[in-house]
């Protein structure tokens, strides 16, 4: 058996290191103005998108952690580097959310009972600054949305917030023309569901990424399908394929490639024996169908189970 592994074709992940920077600085500034004023008005529904934006800013540090700890380079403790961290950032982040959408209810049921009086023009004006922050920071990833899942995901984090503070405009303007003030907390509840709905899908990715599931857009069956149609190869067994972190997938399976009938292996470069270039072609192709970044092969020559314990169906 030949163990092989070869990296796909990487290519350095653009920098946005100050797209970063300043997203991060508007919204944490944005946060501290709308939670101020919404505590001064005693308007949830400003306050509860003030804990929306906050979560805001923990995304984009998360994606922002992502192309940091991407640089660290692989240890002989971690040889995989940080990568992974941003998984657990991920998984503990949307726990804290999933306690922040509560608190938001319960205190936004709380105010049907006893309604605050809310001054509709401040909430207003606070929210229509969140939609120009939330747009400009969303404009900043716009052009590396579609090579990119952690710059997608935050252009998309911040373009559906520039929603949401719209919404929170309305509402504002709804209660300064009716004097209606259960319209507050109404809103609240609209965006804690919001939050709750973005927080449900963070919590599933992040946990299957924490459990080494297949990448979201990897098809494995048609890896495999791939793999088999290699010359030579007559079986897969043993394949994995798994997120080393959210913008790097891995991909781990023995291929059996029996030799010619008389061959026993030797011979030069071009040989059967030789794989070299069955390997860079296969790596190569696992990049650019698949975007596998990562890819360990293992070629075996005969079927054997004593030799191979992975080639038994159903075993890891």
């Amino acid at each position: 058996m030949t163990g092989n592994h070869s990296h796909g074709h990487d290519h350095a992940p653009a920098d946005y290191g100050k797209a970063f920077a300043l997203g991060v600085g508007l919204n944490v500034l944005y946060v501290a103005v709308e939670a101020g004023y919404g505590l001064w008005s005693g308007s949830l529904a400003l306050l509860a998108d003030a804990g929306h934006n906050l979560s805001d800013v923990a995304g984009l540090l998360l994606a922002w952690g992502g192309f940091a700890l991407a640089k660290r380079p692989p240890t002989d403790r971690r040889t995989y580097g940080w990568r992974g961290a941003t998984n657990l950032a991920a998984l503990g982040n949307g726990l804290l959310l999933l306690v922040a959408v509560g608190a938001i209810a319960w205190e936004a049921v709380g105010r049907f009972a006893d309604p605050a009086e809310v001054p509709g023009l401040t909430v207003v004006v606070v929210a229509s600054l969140g939609v120009a922050i939330n747009t400009v920071t969303a404009m900043l990833f716009f052009a590396g949305r579609k090579g990119d899942v952690n710059v997608r995901g935050a252009f998309l984090h911040m373009a559906a917030d520039a929603a949401v503070s719209v919404g929170v405009v309305v509402a504002g303007l709804l209660i300064r023309w009716t004097g209606a003030d259960w319209i507050d907390p109404v809103t609240s509840l609209v965006i804690a569901a919001v939050i709750l709905i973005g927080t449900w899908g963070l919590l599933r990715e992040a946990f299957d990424l924490s459990v080494q599931a297949v990448p979201a857009g990897v098809d494995v069956p048609a890896v495999r399908k791939f793999l088999l149609s290699r010359p030579g190869v007559t079986d897969v067994h043993d394949l994995h394929v798994w997120a080393m972190s959210s913008t790097e997938t891995a991909l781990t399976a023995h291929l059996l490639k029996p030799l010619p009938a008389g061959d026993d292996g030797g011979g030069g470069p071009g040989a059967p024996g030789d794989e070299d270039g069955f390997l860079a072609e296969l790596t190569g192709a696992l990049h650019d169908r698949f975007g596998i970044e990562h890819a360990t092969v293992q070629i075996e020559r005969r079927y054997d189970p004593r030799l191979c314990r992975q080639a038994e169906p159903g075993s890891v």
